[in-house]
């Protein structure tokens, strides 16, 4: 089925004229520009029922992250997929953009047509998400899910990369099934992989892709704190399946003491 997303791009009126729509249209989207400013933003994402918003982090009024929190306080799993764009790299304003509910957050200058495939790839994962429910109960569910996100975010893993979000399912996955971790190849990556329309063999490549962005932006003290051995003993990074392994276990151990995860 041909896609036909509707995308509103909060920009000014120098820089809105300077794109080139076809770039858009090429791609299925249907653009809609309104200005800087956080108001706006909320009453064309009410009146246009945008599929994304693209806005900047900074705006008047109310600023991208404010825009955000409104919308998912209103919309709360109807709400547009959210791209928020910046001027400068800043780990605590990333973080907090996609706390609030950013599906990505990216730096300008950029290649409008990598973004447009990446948008494309958004959607369909939040549409994804939105359909799988892990089975457990919700308390339980939701305590545990924070608890590996929290995890990954102290080791320094971007959670708007692909990586990202296929290592939290696969720990998650193996602190319920502790055996999946001695079926990586067979098991676990070819469920990852099918829960997020792709392969096994790209599910293996972007873990390994996020495990290596962490170790290049991490801070060494919590890196030493989670995979000392690999650090001090020469071996460099841990491979895929003991960055799974090591979390997962870390988890069910405090679990074993506080009933994160049900028996």
């Amino acid at each position: 089925m041909e896609k036909n997303y509707r995308v509103l791009i909060s920009e000014d009126e120098k820089e809105a004229a300077s794109v080139d729509i076809s770039v858009f249209e090429k791609h299925g989207f249907t653009p809609k520009f309104c200005g800087k400013n956080g108001k706006s933003v909320l009453e064309e994402i009410e009146s246009f029922s945008p599929d994304i918003v693209l806005m900047d982090i900074f705006m008047s009024g109310i600023d991208g992250i404010g825009v955000i929190k409104k919308v998912k306080a209103v919309k709360k799993d109807n709400s547009p997929v959210f791209v928020i764009v910046s001027h400068f790299e800043s780990p605590i304003i990333e973080r907090e953009a996609v706390e609030a509910g950013a599906a990505y957050y990216i730096i300008k200058p950029f290649s409008t047509e990598d973004l447009l495939e990446r948008i494309s790839d958004l959607i369909e994962f939040c549409r994804r998400q939105k359909e799988y429910v892990f089975p457990a109960a919700p308390s339980s569910e939701n305590r545990l899910e924070c608890t590996v996100t929290e995890m990954l975010h102290q080791i320094g893993v971007p959670a708007h990369i692909k990586g990202y979000h296929y290592i939290r399912d696969c720990i998650i996955m193996c602190v319920r099934r502790p055996q999946l971790i001695n079926a990586v190849t067979k098991e676990l990556y070819p469920t990852v992989a099918e829960r997020y329309d792709t392969t096994p063999s790209r599910v293996e490549r972007a873990i390994r892709h996020a495990i290596e962005v962490a170790w290049d932006r991490g801070d060494l003290d919590v890196l030493n704190s989670y995979f000392g051995y690999t650090i001090h003993n020469g071996r460099g990074k841990p491979t895929n399946s003991e960055f799974v392994a090591m979390l997962a276990d870390r988890i069910r151990l405090g679990a074993d003491r506080t009933a994160v995860v049900p028996a």
